[in-house]
This record gives C-alpha cells, structure tokens and sequence, in this order.
C-alpha cells in the first residue's frame, strides 16, 4: 500500500509535469497558454501555419531520430505490455514518447493529452516494479496503479482513474488489484488538487432530465453516436492506410500533418490542441448549430490528420470534443421539435460526450464515469449511461474495435484472450516436440511396414530417407487393402502407399501455430522439421502435449487475473 502511494505521487508528479511541459512548448510556438485560448484570434495566420508545420517537422525530426523504434507510444502500449510482457515498458521509449507528444500538442496537433500521460505514468511504475525485481503479476498491478495516478491527476477524476486502469489496462477486477489503484489514484488527485486546485475540467452545470419521454431521444443520440464514433474511428484507419502507401518519408508527415491542421484552423482555430474551451463552451450552450455541426467535422478531420501522420498524441479529449458538438447540435433538434420535454440541449452535449467517447476507448464505464467528474454534472447520470452504452454496443457491431484494440489488433495481438495467447506464442514447437517416434525407409518392403505400423505405438510411421528428408506419412488407413492382403507386396514399397507432402512443423513455430495446424488438418501429430528446405526429421508434435501447454497457460493466466505468480 505504502508502495501505492508512492506511484500515485510519481503519478500524479508526471501529469502536472506534463501539462506544464505543453503549455511551456505552446507557449513558445502558438505564444498563448493553456487557458489563455482568446489569444488565438488575435494570432496572426502566418505564426499559425509556422507552429503548425514547423512544429510538426520538429516532431518528425524527434520521432525520426530520439525515439526507440520511430514510433510514439500510448495507451496501446500499456494494454500491450500489461497483457502481454508482464508490465514491461521501456524507460527511454516511454520518456520520449512523452517529450515528443508534448511538443505534439504544444504545436498545435488536434489530439488529446490522456494517452502521453497514461503511457508516462505506466512507464515510471514499470521501471521501479523492474528495479524492485516485482513477479508478473505485481508488476501488472503497478503499472496500474501508475496509469490510475495519471488520469485521475489529468483530470480531476479519481474514480474514474481507477475504473480505467482496470477496464482498460488491467482488463478484469480483482480485490487485490483494486485496493493498491484505488490509492494510488487518491494519492495522484490530492497531488494535482495541491497544484492545480479543486475544480472540474469544464464549468460546473446542472442540467436535470425534464421528463421520461426524453428518453428514447437519448437513446436515439447514443445510435447516432455510434455512427459518428465509428465515422472518426475508420477516419483514423483510412488516413493511416494512405499515408504508409505515400512516398512521404516518416519524418516529413508530422509536418504536412501540421500543414493541414493550421489550414484548418484558419477558419476553425478551435480544433488546435485539446480543445477544452470549446467543448466548455458547448456545455453552455454557447454555440449555433452551424458552429457545432462545422467544429464536428473540423474536428474530426483535424485529429485523424493529426494522429494518422504521425502527431504523438491520444484520443480521449478529440472524443469529448467530437461527442459535445455532437450532442449540442442533436440537442438543439430535439428541442426545437418537443420544447416542453427537452432539458435543454446542454444536457444533450454531456450525453453526446460520454456515448461518442465511450464508443471510440472501448471503455463505457470509466466513460461514464469521467464524464460526470469532468463536468461536476451526476443530475442526468441515467441518461449518459443509456447512451454509452448503446453507442458503445453498436461501435462494437460497425466497427468491431475500440481505438486501442484496433491499434493493437494491426499487431496481431488480442487483449481479450492476452494472458494464455502470449504464453502460447511465447512457447515454441521446440519446447513440447518429442523424440519418440517410428520412421521406415522409402524403399522398405510392405512385410517390414506391415510389422512396424503394429509395433507403433502411436500408429504411424514416418517415411524418411538415408539422409532423414521426410517423404510422408503412413497409417493402417493408408494401407486401405493392402493393410491385409499381400498379393502386392512384390509391386509396392513403403513410398508407394505413404500421404506425400504431408504438414509439417519447424522448431521454431510458435504453439499457437501448431494448434492451427493440427485443427485444419485433423492430425493428431505433425512431424517436426528442422526446415521446410531440408526436411530433416527432428522430433514429432503430439497433440497430447501441445494441449497440456495449452491448459498450463489458461492455468497461469488465471492465476495472473487473481493476483497470484
């Protein structure tokens, strides 16, 4: 517990600098602070489209030549490495990542600040849980505990920096997770409270549901929702897709990437950084529906711009910004068509932020959640909650994946089934292949296959040459009549009855594929290789053993879900 608390100041410690270290970096390039927004319409066009670009060329240029592996790390990352490497993050990908993702929205990129510092937090808890020499499963816990620190740091909300850690990273609940987030994350807000105050993110509201008859309009947002979470999510996708078939080198995109974002914010400056203010000033119903419906479409292209060339950066505050314009401009509809049961279209804006967010991070709870600390607002909680969730179920539907295990998913990894996949793709053919097996020479008589198949104790030989090549397999089937009758036996050979070509495995494969393997083509062992050139017979496949490895990772996963290493 005392351990908890520690990581929570860490925690709490890196959001605060984090947010400085933007404000510091926009500053000196937008030449306002967080804040300090009105400053931006008195910004001359030139210094705009300069920070923009000119800060995007820098990040490429960082990216390009500071960040292990050229590619900024984020939340993705911290589920990757608390599913998958035991709460394995490494220290200098993780601190640049944050440098390079702070110069990202300090020049400008339309993204959010949630994924930086989560991967930060994680990455300060990961390093001490490896110092500590901490097992899988504490160091699993830690990097929650870092991540719960952060959010709850970043944004005043504790409860839902808890609710994150385990619905996002942690991926299940358990009593002994629990306890250590839930303090870590105290201990994070009261470190931000001291330095920042106690406060919501956005103005304090108070909107209450007018009437139960408003609710199928909720529930008709959250459909809606649903569409537009996934438009912004498939955006995304698109504009990743197109720009990896571009001849643009890496380190140019961020830079054409700041092109056009200040493009954009020439007529839309709104879409720059966060964007707090706006979304602020969609809560108080302070927008036309003009505005709205325009900032919902600037936004959305700005951020997948900005995130899909490369910007370092998250999508949590792009959701909630997209979700308010969203749901202030439905909100207006819906008033203008039933006055006397609508609750005022700044109700709609929290519902629409909770239901678009909670679509685009897979994660409705700690959404729901977040959204009510944000705002200071729990008078409509049924009505967010209705809407998170039917946005969230359909996105499931449309598009199949939330933003992180869509980024995950592109490295063929799978958070739900994390534990035993990574132990089955972590262990190889080499580590359960077995030495006990028959072989028979290509040129054997049927008399010697006859009495070797019944000496089998597995019930099939395998046909290898003089220099151990396999030809094939055979089995009593194999022999058909010949299993018995030996009128032919002088006019066949051990080749001449075998399968030719039959699937084979090598040492190196990975369990998961010999699983695949054996279920397409119904073999209860496979021959083991040592290549595919060679065909040297080194060991055998049994089906006996690959699934005894298999229960030992459902076994070990299981244990890792109850805290247990």
């Amino acid at each position: 517990m005392t351990l908890a608390a520690v990581l929570g100041v860490i925690g709490g410690g890196s959001a605060i600098a984090f947010r400085e270290a933007i404000d510091l970096f926009q500053l000196n390039i937008l030449g306002f602070a967080s804040g300090d927004e009105d400053l931006l319409a008195k910004t001359p066009w030139t210094r705009i489209m300069l920070a923009t670009t000119g800060g995007g060329l820098l990040v490429g240029l960082c990216i390009h030549f500071l960040v292990p592996g050229r590619r900024i790390h984020s939340v993705s990352e911290v589920v990757e490495a608390a599913t998958f490497q035991g709460g394995k993050i490494n220290l200098r990908t993780g601190l640049t990542s944050a440098v390079v993702s702070a110069l990202s929205l300090g020049a400008g990129a339309s993204a959010g600040r949630e994924g930086p510092v989560v991967h930060l937090g994680a990455t300060l808890s990961a390093f001490i849980a490896d110092k500590l020499k901490l097992g899988r499963s504490l160091g699993r816990t830690l990097l929650g505990c870092g991540v719960a620190a952060t959010v709850a740091a970043s944004f005043n909300a504790p409860i839902a920096g808890v609710f994150f850690a385990l619905e996002v990273v942690i991926g299940h609940y358990t009593l002994r997770a629990f306890s250590p987030i839930v303090i870590a994350s105290v201990t994070g807000t009261i470190v931000s409270r001291a330095y920042f105050g106690d406060f919501p993110a956005f103005t304090e509201l108070e909107y209450h549901v007018v009437s139960f008859l408003e609710f199928p309009a909720f529930a008709l947002l959250g459909l809606v929702s649903a569409i537009v979470a996934t438009i912004f999510l498939r955006s995304i996708a698109v504009t990743q897709y197109a720009v990896r078939h571009s001849p643009i080198p890496p380190w140019l995109r961020p830079a054409c990437a700041g092109l056009m974002v200040g493009l954009i914010a020439l007529a839309y400056p709104q879409v720059l950084g966060v964007g707090y203010e706006a979304t602020d000033q969609a809560l108080n119903q302070q927008l036309a529906f003009s505005m709205l419906f325009a900032l919902l479409i600037a936004k959305i292209a700005a951020t997948s711009i900005s995130i899909g060339l490369g910007f370092g950066a998250g999508v949590f505050s792009p959701s909630l910004f997209i979700g308010a314009m969203l749901g202030g401009a439905f909100g207006i509809v819906a008033t203008l068509a039933f006055p006397d049961l609508s609750s005022g279209h700044g109700a709609y804006t929290i519902v629409g932020m909770g239901a678009v967010a909670g679509a685009v991070l897979g994660a409705p709870i700690s959404t729901i959640l977040m959204v009510f600390e944000l705002t200071g607002d729990y008078s409509i909680t049924v009505a967010v909650m209705i809407a998170t969730v039917i946005a969230s179920t359909v996105t499931q539907h449309l598009y199949g994946h939330s933003f992180f295990t869509w980024q995950l998913a592109k490295r063929g990894l799978d958070p739900k089934h994390g534990g035993e996949h990574q132990l089955l793709r972590s262990t190889r053919v080499r580590d359960v292949m077995e030495q006990d097996f028959e072989t028979v020479d290509p040129a054997a008589a049927m008399r010697e296959v006859r009495e070797k198949l019944q000496r089998s104790h597995h019930g099939e030989l395998f046909v290898v040459d003089q220099q151990g090549a396999l030809h094939g397999t055979i089995t009593l089937p194999d022999l058909s009549e010949s299993a018995f009758d030996t009128s032919m036996d002088a006019l066949l050979n051990a080749e001449d009855v075998s399968r030719l070509h039959p699937p084979v495995l090598e040492p190196h494969d990975m369990l998961e594929k010999a699983m695949r393997r054996m279920d397409a083509v119904h073999e209860e062992q496979i021959a083991v290789v040592r290549n595919t050139t060679s065909m040297e017979v080194v060991g055998v496949a049994r089906q006996v053993a690959v699934m005894n490895a298999y229960n030992k990772a459902i076994m070990t996963a299981h244990a890792a879900e109850r805290g247990e290493d």
